[in-house]
C-alpha cells in the first residue's frame, strides 16, 4: 500500500523513510538484522545493526570484521525521523522484533519468534518474548497450522533425558540432531547433564562458547578429539547437524541410537521419512496458539503473515475480522533453522 512503513523489495523487506532493510537476503547499505540463523543474517551488507547481544554470534558468522551496531533491547535510535527499537522476540539468543515508527504509525517486524505460555518456565539461553503494541504486525508462520501445539518443555527434557539414561545403561551414544544455532543451546541448558558427558559437533561448539560469552550458563561440553576413551563416548549425548549422520565423524561412537529435536516430529511422518529411532517435538517458534495470541497481544489492526503457512493463517485472521494478507519473503530456507 502506499505510504506503508515496510514494503518488499527485490533485496528483501524495506524501510523506505529509514531507507533501511529488515534482514535482506540480497547485499544493500544499512541492513537490520533480527537475529543470527543463516536465512535472517546474510553476508555482504556494509552496515548492519541488531542487538548487543547477539553480535558474538553475527561476528562468528559473518565475520569479525562486520560494520555492526549494536542495541540494547528498548533502545530507541532515530534515522531520517524514523524511531526504530529492537525488543525480544524469545527465538533464539540476542533475537529482536524491530518497531519502527513514523509520524505516528507504529510498525513490528516479528523475524522469527516464540511466545512463553502462561505459567511455564521461561527458556533461560535467551530473553522471553515481549509483546509489543503497533498498527501493523508482520509475522512470521513457519508452524502456522492448528496441529502445532507444543508440550510443556519440561516434559520434553524429561523425555531426552531417560532415552539418554536407557542409552547409557545400553554402552551406546544418544546422538540428539539438532540446529547448531538456537536448539542445540536450549537442549544444553534443559537436560540432566549428571547423566554422562556430552559431545558436541565442531559446528556446535563455536556457537555455545558465543553463548557463554554472553553470559548464558551451560554445561561442560567436550568435542570428540577431546575423549580418548570408548566407553565415556559410548555414553555421551551427542549434539550435532543432520549432516553429521552417516559422516566418518559419527563412526567415532560405534553404536548409535539417533534422534531429532525439532517442532516438525509433531508429524509422524517427519521421523518416518528421515528413519530415526526417536523425534522430540520441540521448537523455537511460536506454536499455533503462540502466533494467536501475539498477533492479538500487538492490538494490531492489520497483519501480514510471511513464511511459513501463510494462506491458513490469513485466512484464519480474515475470518476473525482483521486486515489480513501476506509479503513473500526468503526466510525459512535453511531446514534446521525452522525446527
Amino acid at each position: 500500500m502506499s505510504g506503508d512503513l515496510i514494503v518488499q523489495r527485490p533485496e528483501g523487506l524495506y524501510c523506505p523513510p529509514g531507507d533501511f532493510y529488515i534482514d535482506p537476503w540480497r547485499r544493500v547499505d544499512r541492513a537490520v538484522i533480527t537475529h543470527a540463523h543463516a536465512d535472517h543474517a546474510r553476508t555482504g551488507h556494509a552496515h548492519y545493526l541488531a542487538t548487543a547481544v547477539s553480535e558474538g554470534l553475527l561476528r562468528a558468522r559473518l565475520g569479525a570484521g562486520i560494520s555492526l551496531q549494536g542495541l540494547a533491547y528498548g533502545e530507541v535510535v532515530e534515522h531520517h525521523g524514523v524511531r526504530l527499537s529492537l525488543h525480544p522476540a524469545g527465538h533464539v539468543l540476542g533475537s529482536a522484533q524491530v518497531r519502527v515508527e513514523h509520524e505516528g504509525r507504529v510498525w513490528v517486524a516479528s523475524g522469527d519468534y516464540r511466545t512463553t505460555p502462561a505459567g511455564a518456565v521461561p527458556d533461560r539461553t535467551c530473553a522471553p518474548f515481549e509483546s509489543v503494541r503497533c498498527d501493523v504486525f508482520i509475522t512470521e508462520s513457519t508452524f502456522g497450522l492448528p496441529i502445532y501445539r507444543w508440550r510443556a518443555d519440561a516434559d520434553v527434557f524429561a523425555e531426552i533425558n531417560r532415552w539418554w539414561q536407557a542409552n547409557a545403561e545400553l554402552g551406546r551414544a544418544s546422538v540428539l540432531t539438532c540446529y547448531s544455532l538456537g536448539k542445540a543451546q536450549r537442549i544444553l541448558a534443559g537436560v540432566d547433564a549428571s547423566i554422562g558427558p556430552i559431545v558436541c559437533h565442531g559446528a556446535v561448539e563455536p556457537l555455545n562458547r558465543a553463548y557463554r560469552a554472553a553470559g548464558v550458563a551451560l554445561p561442560e561440553t567436550l568435542q570428540v578429539g577431546d575423549v580418548g576413551d570408548a566407553a565415556t563416548l559410548r555414553r555421551a549425548l551427542v549434539l550435532c547437524p543432520g549432516s553429521a549422520l552417516g559422516s566418518p565423524w559419527i563412526q567415532r561412537f560405534g553404536e548409535i541410537s539417533d534422534a531429532f529435536a525439532s517442532g516438525w516430529m509433531q508429524v509422524r511422518g517427519w521421523r518416518r521419512r528421515g528413519g530415526l529411532d526417536r523425534g522430540f517435538v520441540l521448537s523455537d517458534h511460536a506454536d499455533w496458539p503462540g502466533l494467536l495470541s501475539a498477533i492479538e497481544a500487538s492490538r494490531a489492526e492489520r497483519v501480514i503473515v510471511t513464511h511459513g503457512s501463510v494462506p491458513v493463517l490469513v485466512r484464519h485472521l480474515r475470518e476473525q475480522g482483521l486486515q489480513a494478507d501476506s509479503f513473500e519473503t526468503e526466510y525459512g530456507d535453511e531446514p534446521e533453522a525452522a525446527a
